[in-house]
């Protein structure tokens, strides 16, 4: 079925478009209003367009050309937008990077990316030097936010950097096909894939979903659980705020339910956020928290959910206490941010919406033909967002980006009232008796008892050789429950051959940095034990 949808009005680009430049124009007459503010401190707009193109001079000044990359390795602090479009103000490529990751994989991605610089903040330096003594790759320059330690001659403090530049006047005269920057995929299945945005794609994003979608205005005080490294993160935290001129809260820690209630209360930062992004996992985590903050006490108009679909009961629970919809939506790496969503004015809860005006959206078979309504089919997604490659990735690449369509390796199911229904990753994706089987259908059936706090479902063989459904359940902290108990739960909900034949009791499931459920991990250690 394929569902187009018409493009909202908006300015379209010409031959000549910088996205760091046109955000700093957004906000000329900004200049003292706050545009982000961190556990440091806060950073006006015309400080950050100061320091934005002071970061660009300096890393010209380093010799870095047009196209070359710079690894941006950083916490969630104002020297991030600082760094990331500094770069691309001076044409030069951002690649921003999972600070979760290990010395072995940052080697990786400096050789992959032959970053010519590295931004990083100081308590991931050690991570940092691990992976330059394993890189065959020299890097030029160390910059270092926040530092630790003391540094060695080859790094200097993030702070004398930007001080000793002048301003750079002109920005990089680059193109909206032009490549802007990077960020790595998951890499869940193998090394990570480096995908290449162009400067357009952003702009894109803030107009369609930021702007189109979630209505933001000037006057909204924006704060992510996502990361900005994350492609929902940089949407929600940098693009989406700055083009409208919002105010954005930064944290470098860990989304704790406990930092965010912080956040949430205004005792960080001192300004209380109206619209919050998370995810699923975060939000079932802060429900179930013993310290979870009254209504009345926040500001919150808008609260957003990407990452991994959201099951009904976990958004109808958070609307019952803190009175606001939870807009679940899906995104991807590849289309930079969310293409098919609920809307604040339309809220389906268990499903992941409508295509968001500007994206269009097929669902195809295993013949590669469109399915009808009501049947699973493998996710396309049509729109302006897409990403021009997988970096030196022909293989996967032509995989993924077909002609016009990206592939998203998502299975789901298109309902009469044109909402899409989320049936799970593709590979992911069960035949049990002959029939389709989504993994979070029996999950999200399974978080609804009320012991249940987690769930996740793969497939097994049983004696036969024959699929059938194995659930891991996390149980919430002094709860108890029987496999044979939620086995009849489910069977009470579903159709008799999804419930799970096994369930195992854990303490917790193993999850990438967004959240996302690693079941390849579940497999994994299933074969293993077989």
């Amino acid at each position: 079925m394929n569902t187009p949808t018409e493009t909202p009005t908006v300015t379209p680009l010409g031959d000549s478009f910088n996205f760091a430049q046109h955000l700093l124009q957004c906000n000329s007459q900004r200049a003292s209003k706050a545009a982000f503010i961190d556990d440091h401190g806060m950073l006006s707009y015309g400080q950050l367009d100061e320091r934005v193109r002071r970061v660009a001079s300096g890393l010209r000044g380093l010799g870095i050309k047009r196209e070359e990359r710079v690894l941006l390795l950083m916490h969630d602090c104002n020297d991030w937008p600082v760094s990331f479009l500094g770069a691309m103000y001076a044409g030069i490529v951002p690649v921003a990077v999972n600070t979760l990751l290990t010395a072995d994989d940052y080697a990786y991605m400096l050789e992959h990316s032959r970053a010519q610089a590295v931004l990083v903040s100081g308590a991931l330096l050690p991570a940092l030097t691990a992976a330059m003594t394993k890189s065959d790759h020299e890097v030029g320059k160390v910059i270092v936010s926040h530092p630790a330690a003391p540094l060695h001659p080859a790094e200097v403090e993030f702070e004398t950097f930007v001080q000793a530049q002048s301003l750079l006047n002109k920005p990089a005269a680059t193109s909206p096909d032009d490549p802007g920057f990077w960020l790595y995929s998951s890499g869940s299945t193998g090394r990570p894939k480096g995908t290449v945005h162009s400067h357009g794609n952003p702009y894109w994003t803030a107009e369609l979903y930021g702007k189109g979608v979630l209505a933001l205005t000037e006057r909204d005080v924006c704060f992510s659980a996502a990361k900005l490294f994350f492609a929902y993160g940089l949407g929600n935290a940098l693009s989406f705020p700055m083009s409208v001129g919002a105010t954005t809260l930064l944290m470098g820690e860990r989304a704790t339910p406990d930092a965010t209630f912080k956040r949430w209360l205004g005792q960080v930062g001192g300004m209380k956020p109206t619209v919050f992004y998370g995810a699923p996992t975060g939000f079932a985590g802060m429900l179930a928290s013993p310290n979870l903050p009254a209504r009345s006490d926040l500001a919150l108009r808008l609260v957003s959910s990407a990452g991994e679909a959201l099951p009904a009961e976990l958004g109808e629970r958070f609307k019952r206490h803190f009175g606001v919809d939870i807009v679940d939506g899906i995104g991807s790496t590849e289309m930079l941010h969310i293409f098919l969503s609920n809307t604040p004015e339309r809220v389906r809860y268990g499903t992941t919406g409508w295509p968001v005006p500007g994206y269009d959206i097929e669902l195809r078979g295993d013949e590669g033909a469109a399915v009808p309504d009501g049947e699973p089919g493998d996710l396309y997604i049509r729109g302006p967002s897409a990403a021009m490659m997988y970096w030196a990735n022909r293989a996967k690449t032509r995989e993924t980006f077909q002609g016009g369509w990206t592939k998203s390796g998502d299975k789901y199911v298109r309902n009469s009232d044109g909402s899409y229904t989320y049936g799970g990753r593709s590979d992911d994706m069960l035949k049990v008796s002959g029939i389709y089987v989504s993994p979070f259908e029996v999950e999200a059936t399974l978080v609804q008892h009320p012991s249940v706090l987690e769930a996740a479902v793969i497939g097994v063989p049983d004696a036969q050789g024959l699929t059938k459904t194995k659930a891991f359940v996390v149980l919430k902290s002094g709860a108890q429950a029987t496999e044979v108990e939620l086995q009849s739960f489910v069977k009470d909900k579903l159709a008799p051959y999804k419930y799970p034949r096994q369930i195992a009791f854990i303490e917790d499931l193993p999850k990438t940095a967004t959240g996302k459920i690693q079941r390849f991990k579940l497999r994994e250690l299933e074969a293993k034990a077989a």
